[in-house]
C-alpha cells in the first residue's frame, strides 16, 4: 500500500488539537468521552488523517472500556501493529497502515473468534455511513 504523506503543518491545519495529539503524538483521548463510543449506525470508519478505510460497523462492540473498540479491522492491509513500552506497560500499537498515524492498542481479550480487542481513540477516525 502506498504511503500517504501530509506535512505535520497541514496535519495542524486539519485536525483539532487532541486529533493531532493522538494520532502524531501517540495520545489518548479521556475514556467515555469519544464520539464514537457509543455511536451505532452502520458503515465504515476511517483515518481522520488520510481516509484510508480501517474497521467495519458490524465488527464494533461495546468492552465497556470507554473507547470504540472492534474485533477486526477492514483489511489485513488497513492498520499495522508495532510493540509499545510506554509507560511502563507492554502493549501493542495500532496505526494506520497508509499514513502511521496513532489510532490507539490491540488486545487479547476480544469476542471469538478473533479473540482481538482493538481499542481505538475516536478522535483518530471519522465515519461514512453505507
Amino acid at each position: 500500500m502506498p504511503k500517504t504523506i501530509k506535512s505535520k503543518e497541514q496535519l495542524r491545519d486539519e485536525l483539532s488539537d487532541v486529533s493531532y495529539r493522538v494520532t502524531q503524538e501517540k495520545g489518548t483521548e479521556t475514556p467515555f468521552t469519544g464520539k464514537y463510543t457509543y455511536f451505532t449506525e452502520t458503515g465504515i470508519y476511517e483515518c481522520i488523517c488520510c481516509g484510508n478505510k480501517l474497521f467495519r460497523s458490524e465488527k464494533k462492540f461495546d468492552s465497556g472500556t470507554g473507547w470504540p473498540s472492534f474485533s477486526d479491522p477492514y483489511t489485513a492491509e488497513s492498520v499495522c501493529e508495532s510493540e509499545d513500552n510506554s509507560y511502563n506497560m507492554r502493549r501493542v500499537e495500532v496505526k494506520c497502515k497508509s499514513c502511521d498515524a496513532h489510532l490507539g492498542h490491540v488486545f487479547d481479550d476480544g469476542p471469538s473468534p478473533s479473540f482481538k480487542r482493538y481499542c481505538i481513540n475516536s478522535v483518530s477516525l471519522g465515519f461514512t455511513r453505507d
